[in-house]
């Protein structure tokens, strides 16, 4: 062979390889991205549906459940909410025999379609009363969500117990149409 046909030939493959690494990074390489991309996406629409059937299969249940919370939340007049928050605490103190030092309540804007009302009490008693109050604040058909609870002692051994407890009631504001 002569020197011009092998640098011909040199050439020709220099610009084959410089164009197989040129379409490696302008073609495949996207084309690859985008596969990826597309198998990661139908994984996830995968996952969204089998907890979509999931959410139909339980669709009684969350809806009564809904309907349940639905119905024991504040009345919606913030009068009448504030007086449904408060008069279950002089029930719980009477069935338990613990003695209320203060309740403080507090509205709070959460968002447009509900309000909730947090109530600060600090109940006094021993471990059983208070054991007890606690209990019938749990067992009251009233939604009330207990936030916090903290009991501190109050004499040196322990029988004289106080017990700070924040609940929080949730008030739904009807959507008007």
């Amino acid at each position: 062979m002569e020197t011009k046909e092998r640098q011909k030939i040199l050439a020709m493959i220099a610009i084959a390889g410089l164009l197989l690494l040129v379409a490696k990074s302008l073609i495949l390489a996207p084309l690859a991205a985008a596969w990826e991309a597309r198998a990661a996406r139908i994984a996830e629409l995968k996952k969204s549906l089998v907890r979509g059937e999931f959410l139909l299969k339980r669709e009684q249940s969350l809806r009564a459940q809904w309907d349940h919370m639905r119905k024991n939340t504040l009345p919606t007049n913030t009068s009448l909410a504030e007086g449904a928050m408060l008069n279950p605490f002089e029930r719980w103190s009477q069935q338990s025999g613990a003695s209320i030092a203060s309740i403080k309540p507090q509205w709070k804007q959460n968002g447009s379609d509900y309000q909730t009302l947090e109530c600060r009490a600090d109940v006094a008693g021993d471990i059983a009363i208070l054991s007890r109050f606690l209990y019938e604040v749990e067992k009251d058909p009233l939604g009330l969500r207990v936030e916090a609870a903290e009991i501190t002692a109050r004499d040196n051994n322990g029988q004289q117990l106080s017990l700070g407890l924040q609940l929080s009631g949730l008030l739904l504001t009807p959507v008007v149409k």
